[in-house]
């Protein structure tokens, strides 16, 4: 199982999750207000120090310009792209013909999925994998803290033929409540930003390796 942690921002919080493991580590670009948006150098910097800890660096990102993405993924040597706003399947395809890994995440509000008539596009142009996360009432996506509704979670991951990374509010006290989930064989593992912090805002040492123990993370990106 990977364990995928959001938000890093600096050199220290690129070797702590190394240091722990960490399999995937969201670099947020593209990403306007976000709290941890880097500009294109900083993105840069941290996508090499990550790879060079034996982390996959993630480019996560709102932009929906294919242009503007080769560009981003070309200069910081990110391979992986985290489509994680409403970008459409043309996009995806757009990725994979320059050879990119790409997840698509797939927006939950309480029992239905904003994407839903998209899915099988989706699947056609080619997303490796699939982020299941919630929407609050509002609108807001990303680092919400929701968890998403456990059945719908798990009905929508059914009708997938892709392999999934579950988000939303994962803590390790919550685990048993998507038992059902990740017994199913798509299940990939989990993508944390809140919960992997600790009141300072930093990333925890001991949240992380909860957050591994609790959901089974055996690592490896492989």
């Amino acid at each position: 199982m990977w364990t995928k942690i959001c938000g890093a921002t600096g050199d220290a919080d690129i070797g702590l999750l190394a240091e722990l493991g960490v399999d995937l580590i969201g670099l947020w670009h593209g990403v306007p207000g976000g709290h941890a948006d880097l500009t294109s150098a900083q993105l840069t910097r941290l996508a090499g120090l990550t790879t060079a800890r034996g982390a996959t660096p993630v480019l996560v990102t709102f932009v929906r310009d294919a242009t503007t993405l080769r560009t981003v993924t070309s200069a910081s040597g990110t391979r992986w792209v985290q489509l994680h706003g409403y970008q459409p399947p043309a996009l995806v395809a757009a990725l994979k013909a320059e050879g990119l890994t790409v997840v698509k995440v797939l927006h939950l509000r309480g029992e239905d999925c904003v994407e839903r008539p998209l899915i099988a596009s989706y699947e056609r142009a080619g997303t490796d994998l699939f982020l299941l996360d919630s929407v609050t009432a509002d609108g807001q996506v990303g680092s919400t803290g929701v968890p998403p509704a456990p059945d719908a979670a798990r009905a929508l991951a059914q009708r997938l033929t892709r392999p999934f990374l579950l988000a939303g509010g994962i803590q390790p006290d919550i685990r048993d409540r998507y038992a059902e989930l990740t017994a199913l064989p798509g299940f990939a593992g989990i993508d944390v930003d809140s919960f992997a912090r600790g009141q300072d805002g930093a990333f925890s040492a001991e949240r992380v390796t909860a957050l591994r123990q609790a959901w089974g993370a055996k690592g490896g990106t492989s």
